[in-house]
């Protein structure tokens, strides 16, 4: 008797000591899980998993951007958005091909082409494809592998469309950038801009200088610097900046709404970003999508009238997207080297520019 429960009392501790082990067991291995995860959590990610984290999220922003908008208007902006974009990352031979298939005139002098909304003319910080870049491709699919690079006589703003001439050789460049440099060449310019001049057309005679804008965003623009001041209702002629630009621009007002017109621009002169100062500062008018002079104490979307977004279709939040409307239409130049007529270069307007002008109850010039 005494022997079977001695048996008896082994096996139950034998069973105690079994499931206490696996209970432990278990329990340890649970805390251990706790512990893993909680330290995983913790530990910064990987490389890959860092880069497959990100990648996860330019794709979520790529399938935002490919939902097509059902507005044309809206549709319009996300494609000038895109191309601007495509333009940065396109193979030089690919945007010469563009270019070339835009001729607007070709001699043994000169090769003019129709700018391209987006492209910059030079190179700079952020820029992988720029108008000067390519020249060298251009040359050599209009006249050959051994032809000489073409050369740059003025330039354009990166946003501004239109007249854009190019010279065969050195000699050219020199003598059609002084042609610009003495006025000898007559340029014409189409704008839309917001709200419309008081008088329908004038002559913008106002020096222009550069200044750096202090605020939350330091950054330099061209402004004003007139040579006189209103004094007890008097016009006083003041001592001019001795940095200043002389700037004159003739204007003249082809069409007209209630918030906006479309204008024809001569400038006189050629200082940096003359147009857009002298419509946006001195006549209170800005260009239709000029971003940079709308607001001179800050870099922000242009401000638009609700009317003018109902008309464009265009919802508040997409403001920034809205291209300069400024194009260089006509360029006419004296007669080149042995030829003895001048030349009559003239450029037609973008789609995006044309479609504004349209919803804006703007009418087109007729022709001459």
């Amino acid at each position: 008797m005494t022997g079977k429960m001695a048996a008896s009392a082994r096996s139950v501790l034998s069973f105690s000591a079994r499931n206490t082990g696996r209970i432990s067991g278990q329990h340890f291995v649970l805390v251990t899980k706790c512990l893993c995860s909680t330290t995983a959590a913790a530990r910064p990610l990987s490389a890959q998993q860092l880069a497959e984290k990100l990648r996860a999220k330019k794709e979520e922003l790529k399938s935002k951007e490919r939902e097509v908008p059902k507005d044309p208007i809206q549709r319009r902006v996300q494609e000038l958005k895109r191309y601007t974009q495509q333009l940065q990352n396109v193979h030089p031979n690919v945007l010469s091909k563009a270019l070339k298939r835009g001729i607007l005139h070709q001699d043994k002098n000169i090769v003019v082409i129709n700018k391209p909304y987006g492209l910059p003319v030079h190179g700079g910080p952020g820029v992988k494809s720029c108008i000067t870049d390519i020249l060298p491709v251009l040359a050599k699919m209009l006249y050959g592998n051994k032809a000489e690079p073409l050369h740059l006589c003025h330039r354009l703003d990166k946003e501004t469309t239109g007249v854009m001439v190019l010279a065969r050789d050195k000699e050219m460049a020199h003598q059609v950038q002084e042609l610009f440099k003495t006025r000898q060449v007559a340029k014409k310019y189409w704008a839309i801009c917001v709200g419309v001049p008081v008088h329908s057309a004038g002559m913008i005679d106002i020096p222009l200088i550069e200044k750096e804008v202090q605020g939350q965003q330091q950054h330099h623009k061209m402004t004003l610097a007139p040579s006189y001041r209103m004094e007890n209702g008097k016009t006083m002629k003041i001592r001019p900046n001795r940095h200043a630009h002389v700037a004159v621009t003739q204007y003249q007002v082809l069409s007209s709404s209630l918030s906006c017109a479309f204008l024809e621009l001569q400038p006189i002169t050629g200082v940096k970003h003359q147009l857009r100062v002298h419509l946006a500062f001195g006549l209170g008018c800005p260009v239709l999508g000029d971003h940079k002079y709308s607001d001179w104490n800050k870099l922000a979307p242009q401000k638009l009238s609700s009317g003018i977004l109902k008309k464009l279709s265009l919802e508040k939040a997409k403001t920034r997207h809205l291209p300069l409307h400024l194009h260089a239409q006509q360029l006419i130049l004296p007669p080149l080297g042995s030829e003895r007529q001048e030349l009559n270069l003239v450029c037609k307007l973008p789609h995006f520019f044309v479609h504004s002008l349209s919803r804006l109850g703007l009418k087109f010039p007729e022709k001459d």
